[in-house]
């Protein structure tokens, strides 16, 4: 485990890599089922708040494994084990995500026993990732055990946070504490001069993985807000609009993400990959969350839920607005630079998200709302094609000068 050539032709995701990521659609899924039934119920504060806590939690743990791997994936046995033990702590992580909304909703402390545990599970098999590369990787030495200090200390506060029982709102204060913690580990190692070896193309195309299998949760919630209409109307007009709508909502999220070249922006600027990846977060969050409005869709059109139509119009726009406002705020974060273009088609995204918030102000049918949405995303798509590509050609231009 001496790292990785971080130059290495042709390096993709491996068959392990893809399995892991299978863990990590059950905790999406877990997440955004109880995010869409707590906004059915209005329970839109204690939602929020649990989906938040557990997001963060499910991507915090990926990212550190991902990037870890793309520079120390040996696929020996060793490795392998680790990783199922890793997959192991997901699930139960996963299974520790109802009790979090559920507390939160009652008001109460938060429960966070489960999803510790699996979280604990995870991390101890990362710190021993980390120290098997800094025994045998002499060179980065000091950041593997950066990376490996960090993580520990952070666990012993995530367990010590379970038996601190007071007020949702001083619990969170706690875990922003940890989460510093967290990010502070990798923001040293990664400072030194010997960073870690990781793939500037293998860690996009990792990214691009998972926002694949968050955009995944479009798909369920399409299909539920379908199968609701079609058992209240069968098949009718609406179910028609529910299906274009939901579908060409994913797909448009989809495009605008690989619209930008992250793998070549991040092999000409290496230094920049921490905001990067770490603000994936909030993407894969707007995603998943994405899905999670969809699935409240079939809650109000199924009569089940406490929402209007506004607010379930709602529910899917504004995660929709935060999705590209990341994608963009992503790609400043590589590029360096904004121009007029950029606001004009971030305006032309909040204008359609407007429209059809007032089109179901207006008391129009629901299904023909979520079309307007869809074309949120298609504004910059064509703005990226059009215009972006070559903005970002420049930048790679500009950076490989500056290189030479």
């Amino acid at each position: 485990m001496t790292g990785r050539d971080p130059h290495e032709d042709n390096r993709a995701a491996t068959p392990l890599e893809l399995l892991f990521d299978l863990t990590f659609v059950v905790a999406f899924g877990v997440s955004a089922s109880e995010f869409a039934h707590m906004l059915s119920e209005n329970h839109v504060g204690a939602g929020l708040a649990g989906f938040a806590f557990s997001v963060f939690a499910v991507c915090w743990a990926w990212i550190n494994f991902t990037w870890f791997a793309s520079a120390y994936d040996t696929d020996d046995w060793v490795y392998r084990v680790t990783t199922m033990l890793q997959m192991v702590g997901v699930i139960i992580l996963a299974l520790g995500i109802p009790p979090v909304f559920s507390s939160i909703e009652h008001g109460d402390h938060v429960d966070n026993r489960i999803l510790v545990a699996g979280y604990v599970v995870m991390r101890i098999a990362m710190v021993f990732q980390w120290l098997r590369a800094a025994r045998q990787d002499p060179q980065r030495r000091s950041a593997c055990l950066t990376y490996a200090a960090a993580i520990t200390i952070a666990q012993i506060g995530w367990i010590a946070a379970i038996f601190v029982h007071t007020s949702v709102p001083t619990t969170f204060l706690l875990f922003a504490v940890l989460i510093f913690v967290e990010l502070l580990g990798p923001w040293i190692a990664e400072r030194r001069k010997t960073e870690t070896p990781w793939h500037s193309h293998h860690i996009a195309e990792r990214y691009g993985l998972l926002v694949i299998i968050a955009l995944g949760e479009g798909v369920v919630g399409t299909v539920a807000s379908l199968s609701a209409v079609v058992g209240h109307q069968g098949w009718t007009m609406d179910a028609v609009l529910v299906a274009i709508a939901g579908t060409g909502l994913t797909f448009g999220m989809w495009w605008l993400y690989f619209a930008v070249p992250a793998g070549e922006l991040l092999h000409a600027h290496r230094v920049r990959s921490f905001v990067w990846g770490y603000g994936h977060i909030l993407l894969f969050g707007s995603v998943v969350a994405t899905g999670a409005g969809l699935h409240s869709t079939a809650y109000y059109i199924s009569h089940e839920s406490k929402l209007g139509a506004v607010e379930c119009v709602l529910a899917v726009a504004i995660p929709v607005g935060v999705y590209i406002l990341c994608v963009f705020a992503l790609y400043f974060v590589l590029v360096r630079s904004f121009d007029t273009v950029h606001i004009l088609v971030l305006a032309g995204a909040a204008a359609v998200l407007a429209a059809a918030i007032a089109l179901a102000a207006a008391g129009v049918n629901m299904a023909l709302c979520h079309v307007v949405v869809m074309f949120a995303p298609m504004i910059p798509v064509v703005g990226f094609e059009l215009v972006e590509q070559r903005h970002a050609q420049r930048a790679l231009v500009r950076a490989s000068s500056d290189e030479l």
